[in-house]
């Protein structure tokens, strides 16, 4: 896979949060198995979770802007009319359920 193909939200993340979400797939997603690994409280996992889900959404949502701005960027090129344009945003913002 080349570089450009690694989503930008994975290439955000630091090693340690990699590393967390490779151990979180091998436990099934279990918490209280992350839990015992990690040697610390249910709540604590749930804290790191909840903070790595919060990094992901964030560069998701700067994914979505890159995509709206590409598809901008067809209409000021004239690859396609401005209808076109507004159809796929809103199609994508009712999928993404963006504002």
């Amino acid at each position: 896979m080349e570089r450009e193909e690694i989503p930008s939200w994975i290439l955000a993340l630091d090693k340690e949060s990699l590393e967390f979400i490779r151990k979180f797939i091998l436990n099934s997603g279990s918490l209280k198995n992350m839990s015992n690994l990690y040697n610390v409280s249910y709540p604590t996992v749930r804290s790191k979770l909840d903070r790595l889900i919060k990094k992901i959404e964030l560069h998701s949502k700067e994914e979505d802007v890159e995509f709206i701005n590409m598809i901008k960027g067809f209409v000021i090129d004239e690859r396609i009319s401005l209808d076109v344009a507004k159809v796929i945003i809103e199609k994508y913002k009712g999928e993404k359920d963006i504002k």
